[in-house]
This record gives C-alpha cells, sequence and structure tokens, in this order.
C-alpha cells in the first residue's frame, strides 16, 4: 500500500453551504462571493442530493463545476452538454477563463481525453455519461497530475454528475423505467460505498502518520518505533541488526534466549527480501528493510504467523521503517562525526596542542581531559592494513571507566585512557579477539597534563621497541619498567649514543657492512640470553660451534675480553642501544 499525501478534510458542509450556486426559483443562476468549504467524502454525499435535485441540466453541470475546486488544487475550465449538433457550452461560470478551442473537445469522440490550455500543466475532459451515451463533458485542469485521493474524488464526482444528468433525461421524456432508476440507485450506492471505504481507508493512514510523528517529534529510538508498530497493528514487531542480532522487541512471546541464525541463512533472507521494494512476507514474517542509501542498516519485522496481515498492516509497516531508516542513518551519522573529531583531537594531542583548546575540544566530544591519562601503543603484526584492531582494542577497553581516545599511526593503533593497563589484561584479551598472541603492546608514564602526551607518546613507543626487540617479542611492556633503558629514552642526545655506539662496537658494525656478516646481532642475541651457549644458538640458529667462532672473532676484531664484567656491561648497554635506541644503524 502506497501513501498519497493529501490536505485534511475540512468538517462536513451543511446543505446550505452545498446549495448556494444553484438556482433559484426562476431557474436563474445565483452567485454567492463565499469561498467554498473544501470537500471531504461525507460533503459529496451532500452535494449529490442538491444534484439529484436540480431539475436543468445546465445547472447541473455549473453546480458540479462551482464544487470542483473544492475537492482540491483543481479549476473547472468549461462544462458541455451534448446536444442534437453536437457539444453546447454551458455559460456562466467564469467569464475570464481561457479560450477552450471547442473544435478540439469535438474530435475526442465521445472518449475521455487530455486538453492543451496555455499554462496549464494538466487539463482532463471527463466524459459525463449515462445509458444512452454521452451527455456531456467537464473540463478540469490543475498545475500538477492528481494522487489517488484527487483522481478518485474527481472521478466520484463526475460519476454523480453524470447520474443526475441521466435522472434529468428520463425525467424529461416522463419514462418511468423501474429498472433505469434501479441502475441509477445501484451507480449512487457504489459511490456512497466507496466514499465510506475511501473515509475508512484515510482515517486508517492519518492514524499511522500521527503516531509516527509523535515518535519522531518526541526524538524516540527503535523501542519507540517497534512499540508503535505494535500498538498500531497488534502483532509483535522487532528491530534486528544486519546479522541477525535483536536490537528491539514489542509485544508478547518474546523468544529467550533469541535464536541465532546461520549466516548463510540471513544472507539469504535478506537477498529475498531485497528483492522487492517494500515488506516481503518471508516465513512467519513480513520484513521490512532499513536501507537508505542502499546502505542496510537494521531489519524491521512483524510476527505473523497467522497470515492476518491486511493492506493497512502493510502501510504501517512500510512508513514504520522509513522512520527506523531516518533514525539509523541519522545515528550512523552522529557516530561517525563523533569518531572523526575524537580521532582529530588524539592526533593533535599527540602532536602537541594548545592546552586550552585541547580542554574545549574534549569536552565537546564528552571526554575529561582534566584527569590522569596514560598513552598505550598498540603493534599486531599481519592487522596492519586492516580496522580489525581498532575494533578489537575498542572491545577490549570497553569495560575501563571511561571510553579512551583511539587512533591510527601507520600500523599500530594509539590508545589515550584514563585507565593503566592492568599487566597483560589488554593484551590478552586482544590475543584472544583477533585469534593470535604475535602482538606487542607499549605503555607510557602517567600524563597529569595535555603538554605531556607527546612524551608519554614517545615512552610508549619506546616500551613498545624494547618489547619487540627483547627475547619474549609478545605481551606487553611499561616505560615504568624499563629500567637502563628510561635513560636512554626520549629527550637524550642521539649524537651522544651514536658516539658511545660507535666507540664500543664501531669495528663490528664497520666489520659487518664490508663482509656482509652479522657480528653485531650476534653478540646481542648472547648478552640476551645470558651468555648462555645453547640459548645463544638456538636464538640466531646456528650451530652451537658457529657461535664459538663467531664470539672468537668478535675477541680478535675488537680486542675486548668478553669476560670482563666492565666490558661485558658497556658491550651490552651499546648493543641494546644499538638495536633499540638507533634500531640497528649502521
Amino acid at each position: 500500500m502506497a501513501c498519497h499525501p493529501s490536505r485534511r478534510p475540512s468538517p462536513h458542509i451543511s446543505d446550505q453551504e452545498v446549495t448556494r450556486h444553484s438556482s433559484n426559483a426562476a431557474g436563474t443562476e445565483r452567485h454567492d462571493p463565499r469561498p467554498l468549504t473544501p470537500l471531504d467524502p461525507h460533503g459529496l454525499l451532500m452535494l449529490s442530493h442538491t444534484l439529484f435535485t436540480c431539475a436543468e441540466q445546465s445547472e447541473i453541470v455549473r453546480l458540479a463545476m462551482r464544487h470542483v475546486s473544492a475537492l482540491g488544487p483543481y479549476h473547472a475550465e468549461a462544462g458541455y452538454l451534448a446536444t442534437g449538433d453536437g457539444l453546447s457550452r454551458v455559460l456562466g461560470h467564469d467569464a475570464g477563463a481561457p479560450t477552450v478551442d471547442d473544435v478540439r473537445m469535438k474530435e475526442l469522440g465521445e472518449a475521455d481525453g487530455s486538453v492543451s490550455l496555455p499554462e496549464r500543466y494538466w487539463t482532463w475532459a471527463f466524459g459525463l455519461r449515462g445509458a444512452g451515451g454521452l451527455l456531456g463533458y467537464l473540463l478540469v485542469s490543475s498545475r500538477s497530475r492528481p494522487d489517488r485521493q484527487g483522481h478518485f474524488l474527481l472521478s466520484t464526482l463526475v460519476g454523480l454528475t453524470s447520474a443526475a444528468l441521466s435522472l434529468t433525461v428520463t425525467r424529461a421524456a416522463q419514462h418511468d423505467n423501474a429498472g433505469e432508476l434501479s441502475r441509477l440507485r445501484t451507480e449512487r450506492d457504489t459511490a456512497l460505498r466507496q466514499l465510506d471505504t475511501m473515509r475508512t481507508e484515510l482515517h486508517l493512514q492519518q492514524t499511522v502518520h500521527e503516531t509516527l510523528a509523535r515518535v519522531a517529534a518526541r526524538g524516540g529510538g527503535e523501542d519507540a518505533i517497534t512499540q508503535a508498530l505494535y500498538e498500531l497493528t497488534g502483532l509483535s514487531t522487532l528491530i534486528e541488526d544486519r546479522f541477525g542480532n535483536l536490537r528491539s522487541w514489542a509485544g508478547p512471546d518474546r523468544p529467550d534466549p533469541y535464536p541465532v541464525r546461520s549466516s548463510a541463512y540471513q544472507e539469504e533472507m535478506l537477498r529475498q527480501v531485497a528483492r522487492e521494494a517494500g515488506p516481503v512476507r518471508f516465513k512467519d514474517r513480513l520484513i521490512a528493510l532499513a536501507r537508505p542509501r542502499g546502505d542496510l542498516l537494521g531489519v524491521l519485522a512483524l510476527e505473523d504467523p497467522e497470515a492476518t496481515a491486511d493492506e493497512h498492516t502493510m502501510f504501517a509497516l512500510d512508513n514504520a521503517q522509513r522512520l527506523l531508516a531516518q533514525q539509523l542513518m541519522h545515528m550512523r551519522e552522529l557516530t561517525e562525526v563523533g569518531l572523526r573529531l575524537r580521532r582529530q583531537l588524539i592526533d593533535d594531542l599527540l602532536e602537541g596542542t594548545d592546552e586550552t583548546s585541547a580542554y574545549a575540544r574534549a569536552e565537546a566530544v564528552g571526554h575529561d581531559l582534566q584527569r590522569t591519562h596514560y598513552v598505550v601503543v598498540v603493534h599486531w603484526p599481519g592487522n596492519a592494513a586492516t580496522s580489525s584492531v581498532t575494533r578489537a582494542v575498542e572491545q577490549a577497553t570497553a569495560t575501563t571507566a571511561t571510553r579512551p581516545l583511539i587512533t591510527r599511526r601507520g600500523d599500530r593503533t594509539v590508545l589515550l585512557t584514563e585507565e593503566r593497563p592492568d599487566d597483560d589484561a589488554v593484551y590478552t584479551a586482544l590475543a584472544r579477539e583477533l585469534g593470535t598472541p604475535d602482538g606487542a603492546i607499549g605503555v607510557s608514564t602517567r600524563c597529569d597534563s595535555p603538554d605531556g602526551i607527546p612524551r608519554c607518546y614517545q615512552e610508549a613507543l619506546r616500551a613498545l621497541e624494547v618489547r619487540q626487540n627483547s627475547r619474549q617479542r609478545s605481551g606487553t611492556t611499561f616505560f615504568d619498567d624499563l629500567g637502563l633503558y628510561r635513560i636512554l629514552g626520549p629527550g637524550n642526545d642521539l649524537r651522544e649514543l651514536e658516539g658511545f655506539v660507535r666507540e664500543w662496537l664501531g669495528q663490528l658494525i664497520d666489520y659487518d657492512a664490508e663482509h656482509d656478516t652479522e657480528l653485531v646481532e650476534t653478540l646481542s642475541r648472547y648478552f640476551d640470553c645470558g651468555g648462555n651457549y645453547d640459548d645463544a644458538a638456538a636464538a640466531l640458529t646456528v650451530h652451537r660451534s658457529t657461535l664459538r667462532y663467531r664470539l672468537q672473532r668478535i675477541r680478535e676484531i675488537t680486542d675486548r675480553d668478553l669476560a670482563d664484567v666492565d666490558t661485558r656491561l658497556n658491550l651490552q648497554v651499546a648493543t641494546r642501544v644499538w638495536k633499540i635506541i638507533l634500531s640497528g644503524r649502521r
């Protein structure tokens, strides 16, 4: 069932209003300047009474023309009566009307049809017919084509006028034909029944529009929509997301637990429903898809196992689906705007931004920047090109007191959160969510103001790098726990560090570059394994004898005693700085 917007009908007109343009005792026309009240179906019935009491055919046509404009945005251009010589114009309606080509009217050949008039978008000649054939024409114009209701009202007026003309013909011929009178009564009764049906349908449609309009005006969400549709139809109403997860239910017999359908079943159902423009029956449900701009945002359905739904039910479901689509699209747009503003805020905070504006922007997106914060950097190899890590991070941190600010930096996800992660709790949740433990997390020290966030970001990066370059590359590292690496952390002079590395590892770095060897990496792994030959050989995936040979070459090239405590300490620090701080520069 489609929705046709129309004017709200006025209260029913009185007999006096209908007969303001009828004939007087002498049969001449009386002009009443007062505007006509818009006609509703009951008003047409009152008009029909006056039409059927008119004795003159010209007066019947004039009265019908007089009330065309009361049916809607229409205008009666002319009226005609059929005579022995053809068509005769009915005079006295509108002297200022544009000239109508009477020859064109005759060319219609007793059929209804379009007539071209200057400055008129739509003009139609409605034939007035009786049992003997064509009785005349009613020429009506409009700035737009009539909708379904307008066409029905115009056709009803034409039918009533035709019946009234037929009655005058019968009276003039003084034929007391009971069969003809019965037919006319049948036509009138049919028109009355049609009017009554139309009035009932309009009332039901109006109820749907008003109910859903109240829901929209009050800012009602999904629960308000399902409740309103349940009250309109009497059928249990539900909303699901596109995956079949229940979002809202109104009415009895809610399943508990709600059934989980397979992905194949859900996709097949969505494909079948999407083939149709409106609501579709699928097994025991009537289903409508909320898909504004082609994006499927939700599924609105009615439980109807007894197949009791009628056109009114379909009309209500269709209109509720449109309201749901608007609501879901509005929610999506608000969410996207919020995410974009939050992402821009954390990006600026990581780079360094004005503190006053940072507080104002944070408050606008619902984040309290006055509290203590931590910067957390997450890297999960294999998921860098997707948003799966970001979604997993959001889910893993959903239990925190305040929703963190999240952004992406290359293949890493960065969080600004009020709570310091509990040891490996976030790592464990992410490993479970992403299905692999091969990830690392770096956590900064506490940050008490926005101007300290860039420093904390560098601390979190350093903690992540230390974790990824350690023996146990997966897990969480806190900058607080870095010990010596905190001294070598952000803010130190890189040139001093490079000088220290050149002093202790320069010969090995040059030898590796010249001979394409890995002596510095070998020494680094040896120290990481605490000087254990077996563990170091396994970490380097070489034989124990190969490791011994490499260590001997290191002693020869550097002329350093690896057994000396101070030498071992400086070499180990140098390899750490080379590997983590300088990222293995040669």
